[in-house]
């Protein structure tokens, strides 16, 4: 995704689940490359941080059943 997010960064932000940040992504392509390409890596981050705390609140939860 990251690869993603350097090359095609609105693409990127699309497809972490972010309509309106792909928009406002492309907007900042538009007006510098290198702006946007930071906003898609933050934007990719984000995602890939969230989808690491639900795993561990899922294994803390887990944990605390048996």
């Amino acid at each position: 995704m990251y690869f993603l997010a350097v090359f095609l960064p609105p693409l990127a932000v699309l497809l972490a689940g972010k309509p309106f940040q792909a928009l406002m992504n492309l907007l900042l392509c538009l007006l510098g490359f290198l702006p946007g390409v930071i906003h898609a890596i933050l934007v990719v981050k984000d995602k890939k941080d969230e989808e690491r705390m639900i795993r561990q609140a899922q294994l803390i939860s887990g944990s605390r059943d048996n």
